[in-house]
């Protein structure tokens, strides 16, 4: 049912894992881009809510922020750049479909992470040097991090494979659609959901993270708590969008099982003869 998509993907798997083996540096720049550009959509959502929050609309800080983070994944998708989430999809559509090896996806998965987190940091750097974010969004930004950091390691993971889920339901239906109305539209829904849940993005808890270990902070705020919730929310994240986007959609679509099946017994033939 899905095959011409699940093609595509298997296309795009390959035609990544090539452009990041000739050129690891070209594809550092691209994943650090997303990392920038999810991390503008985090300064956003913080700079308008803090104000908020201190003037006593706390209740509606999620109302508000989940609207305002779309920037993130459109520019993402639009301009052009390597996101680690968004690839948990392709490359276990790519590897279920035998398109591409699990050694190189290992090696882009490490390095889209690194492009990414760096991104994520510069950014949060220069937000914080610029002095751009008022007080309360500060307090906010500090407040927030401090909650992540303090997840459980069954909380981070589960709200984080909700969350990938999420953010990878938004670039499977960008495949789906040629009209870019449609693909703002859905990556609008899709990231109001996860942010206005409280779900767990790891890159973008990089710059919210980077931001409050920037700032003046108390002993809530640690890199031991940085590297907690990247582990637990990354796991997460992989889950929900290899396992619940990619491959639940790949066992939607009969005819690819049935071909992967034939390559498996082919396989196996020379074995046993």
């Amino acid at each position: 049912m899905y095959k011409t998509e699940m093609q595509k993907i298997g296309d795009a798997s390959e035609k990544k894992i090539a452009f990041m083996q000739k050129s690891p540096l070209s594809y550092t720049v691209l994943s650090a881009l997303a990392g920038i550009y999810v991390g503008f959509g985090i300064v956003l959502i913080f700079s308008i809510a803090g104000p908020i929050a201190a003037d006593g609309g706390g209740a509606y800080l999620k109302l508000i922020m989940g609207p305002s983070f779309g920037i993130a994944l459109s520019l993402v998708i639009f301009a052009g750049s390597e996101l680690f989430t968004g690839n948990n999809m392709v490359f276990a559509v790519g590897h279920i479909t035998k398109r591409v090896g699990l050694t190189p996806i290992i090696a882009l998965f490490i390095l889209c992470f690194v492009g990414n987190f760096l991104g994520s940091a510069f950014l949060a750097g220069l937000v914080i040097a610029g002095g751009s974010l008022t007080e309360a969004s500060q307090a906010l930004v500090l407040k927030v991090a401090a909650a992540k950091m303090a997840l459980g390691p069954q909380e981070a993971f589960i709200r984080g494979i909700l969350c990938n889920w999420l953010v990878c339901l938004a670039v499977w239906i960008s495949l789906k659609t040629q009209s870019d109305t449609a693909k703002l539209v859905m990556i609008f829904w899709c990231l109001f959901a996860f942010i206005s849940s409280g779900y767990e993005h790891s890159i973008a808890n990089q710059t919210l993270l980077s931001m409050a270990m920037f700032l003046p902070h108390g002993p809530e705020i640690s890199i031991g708590g940085f590297v907690h919730n990247q582990i637990f929310v990354t796991l997460g994240n992989l889950v929900g969008g290899g396992v619940f986007v990619g491959l639940v959609y790949w066992l939607s679509t009969p005819s690819l099982r049935m071909e992967a099946g034939a390559k498996l017994q082919e396989e196996a033939e020379p074995e046993n003869n």
